[in-house]
């Protein structure tokens, strides 16, 4: 696609699936960094795969934005201009596939969150029972992230183009690894002839993204326009820390200079994933579920509460055993600094919204640490804890009896498991017994632990449970 000299935009290089907050406060900010480093035409289309909400704020201002840093030291802002124009899925997928197949565009990213793949959490295999799946299936125009993957590869070989990298920025162990895997399962069944094409030509670079990305809030936009004197409709807040770990395997070697950025481009980047899965968002999920249950709104309050405090700090003791340290990095240092990062007061990342989609969450940021922990007879009493406490959280009920808005994928199925059950030991028994989340011989031994903190949970609060799980 030609540049927007008119705008002085580059050329657009890049389509990304699920263009939300995180997206553009992390990718559009290194893409931008990398231009401006070392030029090419890396500018993105976005691509709303469910709502206009985020093309219709960014229209109006020429899809620019501001990215606002927040640390202690105050706001830093920041215009980010990389985006050329924005793409609703379910009013046109024709012309989202159009924009994919276009020669120009050498990479595919994507920020659809775990539940945006349609696979199962607890084998990692594509759902070929998932709704959107199967009218994929049936229809050459898409729904899902895995389908207009599959049908724009299908474009593009048909017309005897190269495929453009897949780069999946989305919290999944070996995401690239994992995406190709479901991309070649939903191939094969459309053209087998496509599968083979995409498996010895395609390129699945695994990553992992790190930028703690609280959702903007109406009192963020208006606090902007007084800052600023203008009006921006999409600005994204975010912490100054950002990471990208990114495998150097791109289709004919075509990528921005991500390094010029400050990505760490890496041969293999399985150990960067583990730490921060399991070190970063396996706490962030236990300090959501069991902060919200405590009346913590967010993240900073939460560990502001010494008893919560204690209890990250146990998480990782229990967590650290089963990561493997990337070359150079102290995981010591690592729990140090994650801890900073969470008590940071201008980032507001409300527990509610970290405990969303948890069915989705918790194999790849709990459950592998947990199975690993028992098969080497560590302590997992902190990470049970963390089990129950999402348990309590879906059954949709806090401790005052109020109701809890679930946001999950599986949210009605959970709370009809919980309210059948009477009490935490049959509500357990239920919930792991749901074998999309749970692994039926990790369930099994999961039940006595899990048991004996949900009961604790139920009978003294889960403040108590932290606090027990702490010493």
């Amino acid at each position: 696609m030609p540049a927007d000299l008119a705008n002085n935009r580059p050329a657009t290089g890049i389509v990304h699936l699920g263009l939300g907050a995180f997206f553009r406060a992390f990718g559009c900010v290194y893409i931008a960094d990398a231009m401006a480093a070392s030029g090419g035409d890396w500018g993105i289309i976005g691509v709303s795969l469910r709502s206009p909400d985020t093309r219709d704020a960014l229209r109006p201002q020429n899809w620019s934005y501001t990215s606002v840093s927040l640390g202690a030291d105050g706001e830093k802002l920041r215009k980010i201009d990389v985006l050329s124009d924005v793409l609703v899925a379910p009013e046109d997928p024709d012309a989202v596939l159009t924009a994919m197949a276009d020669p120009g565009v050498k990479i595919v990213t994507l920020t659809v969150t775990e539940k945006g793949y349609c696979h199962n959490p607890s084998t990692g295999a594509l759902n070929l029972d998932h709704p959107d799946i199967q009218y994929d299936l049936a229809h050459d125009l898409p729904v899902s992230a895995p389908g207009y993957l599959v049908r724009a590869l299908a474009r593009r070989h048909v017309a005897g183009v190269p495929p453009f990298t897949v780069l999946t920025c989305d919290n999944l162990p070996e995401n690239g690894k994992l995406v190709r895997g479901m991309v070649l399962q939903l191939a094969e069944r459309i053209d087998p002839n496509l599968a083979a094409w995409i498996a010895a030509e395609g390129r699945f670079p695994s990553t992992m993204v790190d930028r703690i990305t609280p959702a903007t809030t109406d009192d963020d936009i208006r606090r902007l326009a007084a800052q600023t004197g203008t009006h921006d409709a999409a600005p994204v807040m975010h912490e100054p820390f950002a990471q990208w770990a990114v495998e150097d395997n791109f289709v004919d070697g075509q990528r921005p200079d991500l390094g010029a950025a400050g990505a760490e481009m890496v041969a293999d980047v399985t150990a960067h994933e583990h730490m921060k899965l399991r070190m970063l968002n396996g706490t962030h999920s236990a300090l959501a579920y069991t902060g919200y249950l405590a009346g913590h709104e967010t993240i900073a309050e939460t560990v502001a509460d010494p008893v919560f405090a204690a209890y990250v700090r146990a998480l990782w003791s229990e967590i650290m055993p089963a990561v493997v340290a990337p070359k150079g990095v102290s995981l010591t240092q690592y729990a140090d600094a994650l801890f900073d990062r969470y008590a940071n007061p201008a980032i507001r990342h409300r527990t509610w919204q970290i405990a969303m989609d948890g069915s989705q969450k918790l194999p790849q940021r709990l459950l592998g640490t947990l199975r690993e922990n028992m098969d080497s007879a560590r302590p997992t009493t902190a990470m049970c804890v963390a089990v129950a406490g999402w348990m309590r959280y879906v059954s949709g009920v806090d401790e005052a009896g109020q109701p809890i808005d679930v946001r999950d994928p599986m949210a009605d199925r959970l709370h009809a498991l919980a309210a059948q059950a009477t009490g935490p030991a049959e509500i357990v028994a239920s919930l792991l017994a749901v074998e999309d989340i749970f692994p039926a011989d990790l369930a099994q031994r999961m039940q006595v632990p899990v048991t004996q903190a949900a009961e604790q949970i139920w009978a003294d609060g889960v403040r108590a449970a932290v606090k027990g799980a702490s010493s």
